[in-house]
């Protein structure tokens, strides 16, 4: 690999950002796609350039069918956003951070949000729709919001709304999200956009305890994440209850 292809790599990486990296297995020679920027030598190349946008779509490794062609792809870390520090989120934090999401934890109330109660995981203490406006989540991130409070809930939901997250959810019980829709609806956020909100989050599982009620969140991330057909959303049960508090 030439060095100025591996410097910008490595630079990728560190960003964060997606790449993909084709290789011409018979000649060696390599195109790097970073963006919507093309380097190396192969760059211009209309067959790698294919190759390098299909396999960043699928998000997949492997060599192109017919072809002397094999695309690498390096893919950032999932991101987790959660908005409020509460004891769910303590349990969803490193639950998620062991399925392999970049976590960052939102919540101006600082007392809640404290490296204490949350360590070496990222802190934003700006108003909710300020830091997701920040961080700016992408198609591989997901959005949920747990503290019950619509002057936090809901900045951060119609910020959330306004992007691709795969997976955007709100704690509370049915009463409490039908509320909710009325308020966002008055926000001017349409039926379409609501229904994109998993509430009450968490799958059905009777689940009581904060790290339960996690578990059943981090599934439905899951199966979100992985396309599964849809699951059974915790509309009853404990999980419900203990929302509406």
């Amino acid at each position: 690999m030439k060095r100025a292809l591996l410097d910008r790599l490595l630079a990728g990486q560190a960003a964060k950002r997606p790449l993909v990296l084709v290789t011409e297995l018979g000649s060696g020679r390599q195109l790097l796609l970073d963006g919507e920027e093309t380097l190396g030598e192969l760059a211009g190349d209309a067959a790698a350039e294919q190759a390098a946008h299909d396999a960043l779509a699928r998000e997949k490794s492997g060599r192109v069918a017919d072809s002397e062609l094999f695309a690498q792809v390096y893919m950032p870390p999932l991101r987790l956003i959660v908005v409020g520090a509460v004891h769910i989120a303590q349990a969803l934090v490193p639950m998620a951070s062991l399925a392999g999401y970049d976590v960052t934890v939102v919540d101006p109330r600082q007392a809640w949000a404290s490296d204490s109660r949350f360590p070496e995981v990222a802190i934003s203490s700006d108003w909710p729709d300020e830091a997701l406006a920040a961080l700016a989540p992408d198609r591989r991130t997901a959005v949920v919001t747990l503290t019950h409070d619509p002057k936090l809930d809901d900045p951060a939901l119609i910020a959330a709304l306004a992007g691709p997250a795969f997976y955007i959810a709100a704690l509370g019980s049915t009463r409490t999200h039908a509320k909710r829709r009325e308020r966002l609806l008055a926000a001017g956020l349409d039926e379409a956009a609501i229904a994109r909100i998993a509430a009450p989050a968490g799958l059905a599982i009777g689940a009581k305890s904060p790290a339960e009620i996690a578990v059943s969140v981090l599934a439905q991330m899951t199966a979100a994440l992985r396309g599964a057909p849809p699951l059974v959303k915790a509309e009853q049960g404990a999980v419900g209850r203990g929302a509406a508090a």
